[in-house]
């Protein structure tokens, strides 16, 4: 044992940490995490700088293998599994078993099926208006017996949050994107602001009704080929 270890230590002064070979790397970074993780904070700051120069590593990589060492890693991989490394695994770059996280899915088809249904029946609202949505019109669909669907659907469409309604109804959004809605033909010109006086007789003051902003609508499903309806939408600041 002492002439492998002496073996080593004169492969250190001669080539270098890259001198050595993986098994007496790992065997060395090994011995050096079991003392660094005992130090206070400033030895430690002493002794990084010492297996700093030992290594050749970057400090702060220098820094997560001393702390990491034999313990265990969960690595996200880019193919987006994701993979744990324990001990010498983790500087050998071979990881262990790839484990898929095993999440329950808590809204499942039937839930998604209920809220496009409603999603539809609101004119297509965002996550955070349909959430508040959800609450008003449930309950009067069930009264006219509209609402085909069962109580644990219902509790789970009522206890979603808005994120979740938007990343539910994402791929449905991309496939309805140039059908959903006219969109509006309005523009700001800055030109006209700068040269037309706004607001000149009197300031708005939101708090009141009668204070609107108007914005001209094109159905066109997103094309402006041919004909298609135009409408002018007048919006109350204060009332909506």
């Amino acid at each position: 044992m002492m002439k492998k270890v002496e073996e080593v230590l004169k492969k250190l002064e001669e080539g270098g940490f890259m001198s050595l070979s993986l098994k007496e790397r790992k065997a060395v970074i090994r011995e050096e995490a079991a003392i660094y993780k005992k130090l206070t904070k400033k030895e430690k700051s002493r002794m990084l700088d010492e297996f700093v120069k030992l290594t050749g590593y970057s400090r702060c990589y220098a820094s997560y293998v001393l702390r990491t060492y034999g313990s265990k890693v969960v690595v996200d991989l880019e193919n987006g599994k994701r993979t744990v490394f324990i001990g010498d695994d983790l500087y050998s770059g071979k990881g262990l078993k790839i484990r898929k996280r095993k999440r329950e899915r808590v809204y499942g088809e039937e839930v998604f099926n209920a809220l496009v249904y409603l999603w539809k029946m609101s004119d297509y609202l965002c996550g955070k208006r349909l959430n508040v949505y959800m609450k008003e019109i449930i309950p009067i669909l069930e009264n006219f017996n509209e609402f085909p669907y069962s109580k644990e659907i219902k509790e789970k469409l009522l206890s979603i949050s808005p994120a979740t309604i938007d990343r539910l109804l994402k791929k449905e959004k991309d496939k309805f994107k140039l059908k959903m809605k006219g969109k509006t033909l309005t523009k700001p010109g800055t030109l006209l602001k700068h040269s037309i006086p706004i607001r000149t007789f009197s300031e708005w003051n939101e708090k009141e009704p009668g204070f609107v902003e108007v914005d001209l609508v094109g159905h066109d499903g997103g094309n402006l080929r041919g004909e298609f309806l135009y409408s002018l939408d007048v919006t109350d600041i204060h009332t909506g």
